[in-house]
């Protein structure tokens, strides 16, 4: 049958969904070989703990929208279900193989096994695999002493541009083969709440970022209503490669150029670093899928309490804010930092649970879910790493902060919108009178808080700072400190 087709290049397409600066497909292309654009969802991954059919969503969302792009050049993507090799293993009945571009995935360890099977099926079948780093993430780092410098230069290199030949399959061909797969249903449910995946809409937040909205960066990035206008909200485009750190780096600088200079842009442009930094370094230590980085902290036992657990997911804790963040990042898929860091401070020190009892669930909420993010950030929150500050979040106190007037608490739990301003955060402060006069009643419109924060609050903190003093931990800190943070502080 590789008498019918011509020889080809494969691009694997995984959490790189764009067309522009897309360094594998650009190689591919000048590969001189026909190009096959190929997306698998792979059924282990969907079944995956962290997984979760808004990402595939947004998955296919991403997809529609390279493939409007692509009309132009008579292609498509072949987006099918199955396993990986199963599929190669079809297309190689079909195809000559020249090569397999993709880039380099930093992901959960079911991803890493995969890419360990398929290099040894592409070597068994003299395939060439060639990847591509996209992130300024740099596999075989044994410590950051060159990190800065090496990030820097691939973030100046210039912006990968598809070359202007016809060296894409044909759309005809890929319908014909089509029939050889179960093709990925592309049908998406439709939800005004949650963002919609591709380039397209990448590009159209970055351009009302820079028209305006960054003004307000740091002033309401806090801010748990306030953080969702002013925020780029370009998190899911980033994790799903609809846009490139690259391109946006480049384009900070731009901005920066034309004069606009001031402090929102430049925490824009610390925080988009400090995304390759926590990638970076769940790269070198994945074991933080799994346990803490810092091993001093394994000792710690947090028996599994299912109600206390139920109640944060459902957001019936008891605890305003708490429940507003928890309802409406089930409802959208996203939460500012400082809520994200409130609710899993919440559940690991207040309800004394340990972070890997949360971390599913919120994977699959979070529609930007970064494994080199969520990992590191969890256990930061956790007070488990040994190298960060303790903070245990009391909610009320942030509720008074970032929610004075209670709008974005009370959009989420709508039994509280008759209490006033006063009440929101701390409804179990209603006098008798009060009782009557708002119609509310703690424990029966709304539950009674499950744990005493103040207790609780004591009880960590004692617990963590007793533990962090000890020799393992201490060792363990220094560990850390010079594979993962010694050269960022120069």
């Amino acid at each position: 049958m590789h008498s019918k087709y011509p020889p080809i290049s494969i691009v694997w397409l995984k959490r790189d969904l764009r067309l522009e600066d897309h360094e594998a497909l650009c190689s591919a292309l000048n590969s001189n070989n026909k190009v096959l654009l190929l997306y698998v969802a792979e059924n282990t991954l969907k079944k995956s703990s962290h997984f979760s059919e808004r990402h595939l969503n947004f998955i296919k969302e991403s997809l529609k929208d390279m493939n409007a792009k692509l009309i132009l050049k008579n292609t498509e993507i072949l987006a099918v279900e199955g396993e990986l090799i199963s599929v190669f293993e079809e297309l190689k009945k079909i195809f000559f193989i020249k090569g397999v571009y993709s880039h380099f995935e930093t992901g959960i360890r079911l991803t890493f096994e995969r890419d360990l099977d398929f290099k040894k099926w592409v070597t068994s079948k003299q395939i060439k695999w060639f990847e591509y780093r996209q992130q300024g993430v740099f596999r075989g780092l044994k410590n950051r002493d060159n990190w800065s410098e090496l990030w820097r230069k691939f973030m100046h290199q210039p912006i990968k541009i598809i070359p202007r030949n016809d060296n894409f399959l044909n759309k005809s061909i890929i319908s014909k083969i089509s029939t050889k797969f179960k093709l990925l249903n592309m049908n998406t449910r439709f939800n005004s709440k949650i963002q919609i995946g591709g380039s397209s809409q990448a590009n159209r937040y970055l351009e009302t970022f820079f028209k305006g909205r960054y003004l307000n960066y740091q002033n309401h990035i806090s801010k748990p209503d306030l953080s969702r206008k002013s925020c780029s909200r370009l998190s899911p485009y980033i994790s799903y490669g609809n846009i490139s750190m690259r391109q946006l780096i480049q384009r900070v600088e731009k901005e920066k150029n034309k004069g606009k200079n001031g402090f929102g842009i430049r925490a824009f442009e610390s925080r988009l670093r400090w995304q390759s930094h926590f990638i970076q370094k769940f790269e070198m230590e994945s074991s933080m899928e799994f346990q803490s980085i810092n091993k001093g902290y394994h000792e710690i036992i947090k028996p599994l309490n299912y109600k206390y657990i139920d109640a944060w997911e459902k957001g019936k804790t008891g605890i305003p804010l708490v429940d507003a963040s928890m309802r409406c990042l089930v409802q959208t898929g996203y939460l500012n930092f400082r809520m994200r860091a409130l609710v899993v401070s919440f559940f690991v020190h207040h309800l004394w649970q340990p972070w890997q009892a949360c971390s599913a669930f919120l994977a699959k909420q979070f529609l930007d879910f970064e494994p080199g993010i969520h990992f590191p950030q969890i256990q930061m929150q956790a007070g488990e790493t040994g190298i960060n500050t303790l903070r245990i979040y009391n909610p009320v106190k942030n509720g008074l902060e970032h929610d004075p007037f209670g709008n974005f608490t009370k959009q989420w739990i709508p039994e509280l919108r008759e209490l006033p301003a006063k009440l929101v955060h701390s409804p179990w402060n209603i006098t008798p009178l009060e009782t009557g006069i708002y119609n509310f009643k703690i424990g029966y419109n709304y539950p009674i808080p499950i744990v005493d924060t103040e207790k609780s609050r004591k009880f960590a903190s004692e617990t963590l700072w007793r533990i962090q003093k000890k020799p393992t931990v201490q060792e363990e800190s220094k560990r850390i400190l010079k594979q993962h943070t010694f050269n960022e502080k120069r």
